[in-house]
């Protein structure tokens, strides 16, 4: 960049009225870190002496700016020294070869040198004038180069000086370069420093010049004070202490030594001895606590289901209580109206007097066909007394079946005689249809307890002879005509139960 930008430089001195010199860096040696020179090519602008203004970098914009904006001030100035006396004015070649006369820097001439111009007449001032001699010295002393101070927190102060000649003049790395590598790289170290430099090249802030504090090498917490060497330990240290003040910190951290390794491994080693130990034992506190719940709970839940069974009998033992006094209640009630029907049957020569109301079933007024057991008389002597019934009994016998309304109790022995009858009616030459067992369940339940049903089968021509008690025969000739009519009857009641 410096020769590139050469050309350009002495075109501008040529029309520029401030007086302008090249220092390269082999000239000043060591005062570049004086002057503070981070990159190269760096323009330094001085009035009277001192660091008024600067540019670094290739820049010639800028440097025009610079030089137009201490133009007026320079003419004001121009052949007066700082006691008013006059001073040589000096070309640029004379410039620059003063200036490293100061510096120590080699004065010899170019060939082409001019001698100085003769000074100009002094000006004009109040004051008396001052011999040549004096005013001479003064305007020397007004053009000296003068470094600023260092300041004292200026990091590069405690670089290596041969780690930074090593980088810059065998590697070829800038100044600048060579001290952040330095400054940030692993130790201080020319290797440290290399690949630092070599990660970080493509930064964009690379060539940036380096703080007054330094460059930020680690991270510092400010809630305790612990220096975190990289983003990742400062993350980790953030979630475990839920510390959230932390500041970039130009101290490094150094790495650990072999012995200070073995430390640190058997310290953590240690620790997580201590921390395994004390989860067991909250592990076993754990499984006691649970131990201890579990066997409550399984107390309670014996507790509770031993209630829940108590409970259930009490619950049973009163169901069952009711239903023994309703049982109890209800059999005296069936024995009561027993009572009064027998009376009521003694009194009346075995006949009760109430009759089926209107509204169907009366259980005071049904009569049930039941055997006189304190008689003594069987059913066919019963059969033998009574006289033979004609066909026109059947109507009557019909009537009395379909009073009995309560369950549907007549219209289900309706079915059962329309079966036995309809059967025989229109099969007469199947014999198994001829005989009836009266130790049937159908014939015991919806036939021989309700009067007229088992008087219409004798009536169509069903008889019980002797030696079967439990079996009704049709005798023959039976009157299949009957049969047939008794049928049709049979049907029509039934239509008519509903």
């Amino acid at each position: 960049p410096c020769k590139a930008s050469k050309p350009q430089l002495e075109e501008l001195a040529k029309v520029s009225k401030l007086p302008m010199a090249i220092v390269y860096e082999s000239d000043i040696g060591d005062d570049v870190h004086n002057f503070q020179i981070r990159a190269f090519p760096t323009y330094v602008l001085f009035t009277q002496g001192k660091e008024s203004n600067r540019v670094e970098g290739v820049n010639l914009t800028a440097v025009k700016e610079m030089m137009e904006a201490a133009t007026p001030q320079w003419e004001q100035t121009e052949g007066a020294t700082l006691g008013g006396g006059a001073s040589a004015a000096l070309s640029p070649e004379q410039a620059r070869l003063q200036r490293l006369a100061k510096l120590g820097g080699n004065t010899s001439a170019a060939p082409d040198s001019k001698p100085a111009a003769e000074a100009p007449t002094p000006m004009e001032t109040d004051e008396p004038a001052k011999p040549a001699a004096e005013s001479s010295t003064k305007s020397d002393e007004d053009v000296e180069m003068k470094p600023e101070a260092t300041e004292p927190t200026d990091p590069t102060e405690k670089l290596d000086k041969e780690a930074i000649k090593t980088l810059t003049e065998s590697m070829g790395f800038t100044l600048l370069r060579a001290q952040k590598g330095l400054l940030c790289g692993n130790g201080g170290t020319v290797e440290g420093a290399v690949e630092w430099l070599m990660e970080h090249q493509e930064d964009a802030d690379i060539d940036e010049p380096i703080p007054a504090g330094g460059v930020a090498q680690s991270y510092k917490c400010n809630e305790c004070g612990k220096i975190l060497s990289n983003m990742a330990n400062l993350e980790l240290h953030a979630n475990k202490t839920g510390h959230s003040d932390f500041e970039e910190s130009t101290q490094s951290v150094k790495p650990l030594t072999a012995e200070e390794k073995a430390a640190k491994i058997l310290e953590i080693k240690e620790l997580l001895k201590a921390k395994r130990a004390e989860r067991e034992e909250g592990e076993k506190e754990d499984a006691k606590e649970r131990e201890k719940q579990r066997r409550f709970m399984g107390k309670e839940m014996a507790k509770t289901k031993e209630q829940m069974d108590i409970e259930q009998r009490k619950r049973e033992a009163l169901q069952r209580k009711r239903e023994k006094d309703a049982f109890k209640r209800e059999r005296a009630r069936l024995r009561a109206e027993l009572a009064k029907d027998k009376a009521e049957r003694q009194s009346n020569k075995g006949k009760l007097s109430t009759k089926l109301g209107v509204d169907g079933y009366n259980p005071d007024g049904v009569q049930y066909d039941v055997d006189n057991e304190e008689s003594g008389e069987s059913g066919e002597q019963k059969q033998a007394k009574k006289p033979k019934v004609d066909a026109a009994k059947i109507d009557d016998y019909l009537s009395k079946v379909s009073a009995y309304r309560a369950g549907g109790d007549g219209g289900k022995c309706l079915k059962i005689l329309k079966a036995y009858v309809g059967n025989v009616a229109d099969n007469p030459d199947e014999s198994k249809f001829k005989t009836i067992n009266m130790d049937n369940k159908a014939f015991k339940t919806k036939v021989k307890p309700f009067i007229g049903a088992k008087q219409l089968l004798l009536a169509v021509g069903f008889q019980q002879p002797e030696g079967q008690p439990g079996s009704l025969v049709l005798a023959e000739p039976a009157d299949y005509e009957l049969l047939a009519a008794t049928k049709a009857k049979i049907e029509a009641a039934i239509v008519a139960y509903g």
